[in-house]
């Protein structure tokens, strides 16, 4: 089932509210109660529970900008912002690591021994380790039932905040008995876990910036549905970038080459919408109608073939010769990589009985005539007597 963008909007906007309302009141407890209780680590984790705030905060606001409609300044959407900002995100929680890390290891080799935090410490971490718990739990099942990744990523975010939590706890209770180092040296194992974060956050934001393409099973999963659609002989040329969390695709869909070009764009449009009731992620396709497998052709290889006029104009000119006129008729022409097939259609073969010109002898004249055309393949004709006749070389 695919979901409504404003109710996913409305979605990841109400539980990032609700994420910075709990990370702003976790936050408070463990930077003060990190200072009374003369806890390095708590006080780390308390920081990083400030920097989800700002997270959470970032993400309420980036959602609503990029979830806008496209203008005449983005014909492409708004789905750059929410790159932007996570990039500008990434670097500050860099920078909290780098500071915090420093502050860690100074107070580890500094040789002196620091007096045991206190233990209101320990409900403290507690309480943290069971509200990211909680908290978990609830954005996993949101993101889940409206099938956002980006809210399912945030859930596992709150995860990774109850492990760093733990690893404090722990600390905190070796110090208390005697193990001093035990609590600067969570705060660096916090300091880089939040660090791990700003670099994944980096990273992935930059090969967006540089229209990365999906991963190869996730292209070949794409490639699988549009295959799956009625209609489509294979499909290439699969091109694909993310915006803003968003998948853009380019798609080249091969056809049988003699149905029309409605037909050939009813497919197009349904393999666009399997792959967006399959993939909910996907918020814009460019697709391509082929009748042949283009994808290792260059232009360049490919000979320049006799186009609708010119191939018109030879038919009337055999027609006007033969007929002393030019009959109403439809005309179709079947291109593939290096020739093309011509099918005529006749309203009536009145002419031709006024003529005492056979079928027969209109298809050979006309055969003879597009022969010394470069690229041509072969020539149907029919009338619409009560038996069609068929003819091809």
């Amino acid at each position: 089932m695919r979901h409504n963008p404003n109710e996913k909007k409305v979605a990841a906007q109400r539980i990032s509210v609700i994420g910075a309302l709990v990370n702003s009141f976790l936050s408070v407890i463990k930077i003060i109660g990190g200072f009374l209780t003369g806890s390095a680590a708590l006080v780390a984790d308390g920081f990083h529970s400030l920097s989800d705030v700002a997270t959470d905060m970032m993400v309420i606001f980036l959602v609503g900008v990029s979830h806008k409609k496209p203008d005449k300044e983005h014909p492409w959407g708004h789905g750059r912002f929410e790159t932007l900002g996570t990039v500008f995100l990434a670097v500050i929680l860099l920078l909290v690591a780098g500071l915090m890390t420093w502050d860690s290891l100074k107070l580890l080799f500094s040789g002196e021994i620091p007096a045991p935090p206190a233990w209101p410490a320990l409900v403290i971490a507690a309480i943290s380790i069971l509200a990211n718990e909680l908290l978990f739990i609830y954005t996993l099942k949101v993101g889940k039932a409206n099938q956002s990744n980006l809210i399912i990523a945030n859930a596992w975010h709150h995860r990774t905040d109850s492990l760093s939590s733990i690893v404090v706890l722990f600390a905190l209770a070796g110090a208390m008995l005697g193990v001093w180092w035990l609590d600067a040296l969570a705060a660096v194992l916090v300091a880089l876990l939040i660090g791990k974060i700003g670099v994944d956050l980096l990273l992935k934001s930059l090969a967006e910036l540089v229209d990365t393409g999906l991963p190869p099973e996730r292209i070949e999963a794409l490639q699988k549905t549009a295959r799956e659609t009625d209609g489509v002989i294979d499909v290439h040329h699969v091109r694909t970038r993310l915006m803003g969390g968003q998948s853009l695709l380019e798609i080249h869909i091969q056809v049988a080459p003699h149905i029309s070009a409605s037909e050939g764009h009813y497919i197009g449009d349904s393999v666009c919408e399997a792959l967006k009731e399959e993939f909910d992620d996907i918020s814009y396709i460019i697709y391509h109608i082929d009748t042949y497998d283009d994808e290792e052709v260059l232009a360049a290889d490919l000979p320049k073939l006799a186009s609708r006029r010119e191939i018109q104009q030879v038919i009337d000119m055999a027609f006007s010769d033969l007929l002393g006129d030019i009959p109403e008729y439809h005309l179709s022409i079947y291109y593939s990589k290096t020739s093309f097939a011509i099918e005529i259609k006749l309203p009536d073969n009145r002419m031709l009985i006024t003529n005492r010109l056979s079928n027969d002898q209109l298809q050979h004249y006309l055969n003879e005539t597009f022969s010394t055309i470069k690229g041509y393949r072969s020539i149907s004709i029919w009338t619409s007597t009560d038996t069609l006749e068929h003819y091809s070389p």
